[in-house]
């Protein structure tokens, strides 16, 4: 089995074809909104939801030029998400993967209607008959999206974690519930659409959920690590911004060791509820130790 960065970059890789592919090229008067939206999407990433779709969708032998769409719109989605979170209303971040963000880039009602296009267009991808010739599963894709993305999932999480500026005495609980909902349900989702693709029984769906569920609060802990123990030059982005903030998270309740410690913790978790998959989950084995050692 390849290392588990060499899998990674030849995720990316392919992803960003297909992105490259599936976004417009700027032309006519809404130019600007197409170089917006194409700068938010192909500049870097890990590209770790589109690898996490990509690998689930192999464990059902899924056809590959199904999962690269799949993975493609979740990385759209995920991008109109940064973007979003970057503005001066939300989290205020002039830097993004190294680059300066949307709105600097660009303006910020450029920026806006960036990340509304891109949302649109990861939807539009789902439900073209190119994804699956089943209609049912197309449905089931952009229906398990939309909630993974909502009021109750992604979107419900940023709320969440608006209010937590003004709220620091926030227990674990509400941090993980936060955490869950702005960080986990994509994540989550990147996982089910491989068995929402493979038409795989509830069993192995469960399996993977809770795999998700485990892996997503790990990947947060991390990054709530990174935040105070990382450079920006590492991370592409500003850090330290939570501590000045005054934000409750993982690290400001639980301390570093023991944030570190349950880090670790959730990815062994994570790791076991793989275990009906054997040996084709390997690489989502090896996914639960990059994301706990990662750099950035």
């Amino acid at each position: 089995m390849l290392p588990i960065e060499t899998s990674l970059a030849a995720v990316a890789a392919q992803v960003n074809d297909t992105l490259g592919r599936l976004l417009p090229e700027p032309s006519g008067a809404e130019r600007r909104v197409l170089d917006a939206m194409r700068y938010a999407t192909m500049g870097g990433g890990k590209r770790i939801r589109p690898f996490l779709v990509m690998s689930s969708a192999r464990l059902f032998n899924v056809a590959e030029a199904s999962a690269l769409r799949v993975a493609a719109a979740i990385e759209m989605l995920h991008s109109y998400s940064l973007v979003h979170d970057d503005l001066p209303a939300m989290d205020d971040s002039d830097l993004r993967r190294g680059l300066p963000s949307a709105h600097k880039q660009f303006d910020e009602a450029t920026a806006i209607l960036a990340g509304d296009a891109l949302q649109a267009l990861a939807f539009e991808v789902l439900a073209h008959e190119a994804t699956h010739g089943d209609p049912a599963v197309r449905v089931a894709l952009v229906s398990e999206l939309a909630k993974a993305a909502g009021a109750h999932g992604m979107v419900g999480g940023q709320m969440l974690d608006l209010l937590a500026e003004t709220q620091t005495d926030l227990s674990i609980g509400a941090i993980t519930r936060l955490q869950r909902l702005k960080t986990g349900a994509l994540i989550s989702y990147s996982c089910a659409a491989g068995a929402i693709l493979g038409k795989a029984a509830d069993s192995l769906r469960v399996a993977l959920a809770a795999y998700a569920h485990d892996l997503g609060l790990a990947f947060q802990i991390v990054d709530d690590l990174l935040d105070v123990e990382g450079s920006a030059e590492e991370l592409g982005k500003a850090t330290n911004k939570d501590t000045a903030a005054g934000k409750a998270t993982f690290v400001s309740i639980l301390g570093r060791e023991r944030a570190r410690a349950q880090a670790s913790l959730l990815a062994q978790q994570a790791s076991a509820h793989l275990e009906p998959f054997g040996a084709a989950a390997g690489l989502l084995r090896q996914a639960t130790r990059f994301v706990v050692e990662r750099r950035a």
